[in-house]
């Protein structure tokens, strides 16, 4: 049973390792932590050798001790369970617990995340190490949580060995229950695939051409996936509530194939993240135009919000990253590290530790710097730390329980998501229009939410949003369309691109006019469609609205026909190549009666022809008249993010300058500054370089 409101307090804490470091060092590094304003810390998700070194041999000497002088010192603690990294000893007696690549070839011990979730072996053995820290930690003074293991699917989120080729067979036999039906799923009447028995089915392996699976099987194969990770976790999650039930549950991470959303209902009290913001920075396309660099990093929290609007960082970066071999992240500039607390703050964290008190001196991850290095003495990482601690003892009851507010929402799912790995036909383009929108709405000043439509969704959850921006959702059931429907007659907008709703859940495409499920909806037909890439350079599109600005339409272009003329008005039209003055935007509008026989006003349905960019987003929002929150007390330079928290105890804005030069911000009238206690005149005032504001608002 979930616990009520166990994030009921803002908390700033560290990862530490005691395991890591000699004894002596123990107690002087708590004190330190506390006079930073530090009252809780990670432990133990690595630990697994320690706790059982031998089979069935337990060992809780170290950490005992460790806890006893946590509970004496009033630090609370949050327990691991260390299933990311199996002990030698037990994957060397039991080799079926590794994990194998797409070509079968065995994964080795020597990193982490070697292992399978499939093999029975590898779940009794989790289960029974879980086990006996939930019934010699259950009572601990110090404990309040547990994370279960460690960042599931990181480093490797494709699983090979012989126990996952069994269960995704009993997966396939759950989902379809005759050959026949999957048959007819996989559509493997082509190519002569058809299966007559199940012991021929299997994960995808390699073909002719490598990695060329039939591409349902591929879809199937990331459905498997997650719901084996989810089964995985259970058993763990079941065990913490029935042998230490006083304590919270989560785990941490977002990573690959992974149903997140529906972990988190069935299994954890709230969502944890580990935030580094710098994987903006090395990770990013060198051709993106007017790059967001680390304030990227918040479409990613945007996305943990959607799983949990409160939630916790396990990770916050705290220093220069990387591992021996890979990754290669600068030191933060002063006042950096601050601005990325309060990024994830502002995002809807209620809980953020730093990753990690102190640069370990050996191991893979000993260039992955925490707030102090190796020498141990303070630094101004450190003093930054200590400078977020006093501020958030001061005000931390005003934010902790509050819910980001934002009246757009980029939508997501997974099923897109995983197609769209494998399918280039579409898969590329919804990361790019998403990251275009949020781009163009974070230089408004617009706050925008992230948003997974779900089987069990309804237009009544997405009333609070006034736009949905869902990109190119290829897949899309006729259930999910009608939603739709009922959401715009409701008074909502949603925002469609080129390739949408030409697929059915298995990844078949309809034998419809596209863009299929979707056609009434939007009021029109794709008359033709082309990809552009090679020697053909983008089309240009032609907006109908002052003087005609002209915008690349790029990647993919859909050319639209006009179905429903009474109600579809041509906002752009192409102006280039073959189909120049063909409808490359429309806008199919509702009114009436909405959800519920409410009387509203107009709804509207949107489809851009193409892949977003930064302009064509802004001409939509200009558009529509989308304004910033902030419109009638600031005016605000791009520099500055906008985001705004509201609770009980009223509505808080935090104005986040990336910028390294700072800056100027008109106020309309005065406003109260919640991290320096004072009142900001009306007028122009200076937000320093990488500086933060708190704004008292409602």
């Amino acid at each position: 049973m979930k616990q009520l409101n166990p994030l009921d307090e803002l908390r700033l804490g560290v990862c530490y390792y005691p395991e890591h470091w000699e004894e002596s060092l123990w107690e002087a590094d708590l004190l330190r932590m506390k006079e930073l304003g530090f009252s809780i810390i990670r432990i133990a998700e690595f630990a697994w050798a320690i706790f059982e070194p031998k089979e069935g041999r337990f060992s809780f000497d170290l950490f005992d001790r460790f806890l006893e002088l946590a509970a004496k010192l009033e630090m609370k603690v949050i327990m691991g369970t260390p299933t990311a990294t199996p002990p030698a000893w037990l994957t060397h007696k039991y080799p079926e617990v590794l994990n194998a690549t797409f070509e079968g070839v065995t994964l080795q011990h020597g990193l982490r995340r070697h292992n399978n979730y499939s093999s029975p072996k590898y779940r009794e053995l989790s289960a029974r190490i879980t086990l006996e820290m939930a019934k010699h930690y259950a009572d601990h003074p110090a404990i309040i949580g547990w994370q279960i293991d460690n960042e599931f699917n990181c480093e490797v989120s494709v699983f090979y060995a012989d126990a996952d080729h069994i269960a995704f067979r009993q997966w396939l036999k759950e989902k379809y229950d005759t050959l026949d039906a999957l048959n007819k799923a996989w559509g493997t009447v082509f190519w002569s695939q058809t299966y007559s028995d199940w012991e021929q089915v299997f994960l995808p392996r390699p073909t002719a051409v490598g990695y060329q699976p039939n591409p349902h099987q591929a879809l199937d194969e990331k459905r498997f996936i997650s719901d084996n990770t989810i089964a995985f976790a259970k058993i763990q999650a079941d065990i913490l509530r029935e042998h230490a039930p006083r304590h919270w549950v989560t785990t941490n991470g977002m990573f690959g194939h992974l149903d997140n959303h529906r972990m988190n209902d069935e299994l954890l009290d709230f969502f944890s993240y580990d935030s580094y913001p710098q994987f903006s920075t090395i990770f990013y396309d060198a051709n993106e135009q007017n790059p967001l660099a680390d304030r990227g990093w918040s479409l990613s929290l945007s996305a943990v919000r959607s799983i949990s609007p409160n939630f916790a960082i396990m990770e916050q970066q705290a220093g220069p990253g990387g591992w021996v071999n890979r990754i290669d992240m600068p030191s933060p500039k002063p006042g950096q590290m601050r601005l990325w607390t309060y990024q994830s703050i502002a995002h809807g964290a209620d809980m953020v530790l730093y990753f990690r008190w102190r640069t370990a001196t050996f191991g893979n991850e000993m260039y992955w710097h925490g707030l102090h290095d190796y020498d141990n003495r303070p630094n101004r990482r450190v003093r930054e730390a200590g400078k977020v601690g006093s501020e958030l003892a001061a005000i931390g009851d005003r934010i902790v329980g509050s819910r980001f507010q934002a009246d757009v929402a980029i939508v997501r799912d997974y099923d897109n998501e995983w197609d769209g790995e494998y399918d280039v036909w579409h898969g590329p383009y919804s990361w790019k229009s998403g990251k275009e929108w949020f781009k163009a709405l974070q230089k408004r000043h617009i706050p925008s939410d992230v948003v997974y439509l779900r089987s069990h969704t309804t237009a009544e959850e997405l009333k609070r949003y006034r736009v949905l921006v869902y990109p190119h959702p290829a897949i899309m059931r006729d259930e999910t369309a009608a939603m739709l429907e009922q959401y715009v007659w409701a008074g909502g907008t949603v925002i469609f691109g080129c390739r949408t709703g030409y697929k059915d859940e298995r990844g078949h495409c309809y034998m419809r006019p596209l863009p299929g499920a979707a056609a009434a909806l939007c009021g029109i037909r794709v008359e033709e469609f082309t990809k552009l890439n090679g020697n053909r350079k983008p089309a240009l599109m032609q907006w109908k609205h002052d003087g005609g600005p002209v915008t690349a339409a790029e990647d993919f272009n859909d050319i639209l026909e006009v179905t429903a003329s009474g109600t579809v008005e041509v906002m752009a039209e192409y102006a280039s190549d073959y189909y120049a003055g063909k409808p490359a935007v429309t806008r199919n509008t509702f009114g009436g009666d909405g959800v519920d026989g409410a009387e509203t006003g107009a709804g509207a349905v949107w489809y851009y022809g193409a892949v977003f960019n930064e302009d064509a987003a802004g001409q939509i929002i200009e558009l529509m008249g989308l304004r910033s929150p902030a419109a009638d007390w600031a005016e605000l330079p791009a520099q500055v993010e906008l985001a705004i928290r509201a609770g009980a105890s009223g509505m808080l804005a935090f104005l986040l300058n990336y910028g390294e030069a700072a800056a100027q911000i008109t106020l309309k009238k005065p406003m109260k500054e919640l991290l320096t206690g004072t009142t900001l005149s009306a007028g122009e005032v200076e937000l320093e370089p990488f500086g933060v504001y708190v704004l008292e608002i409602g």
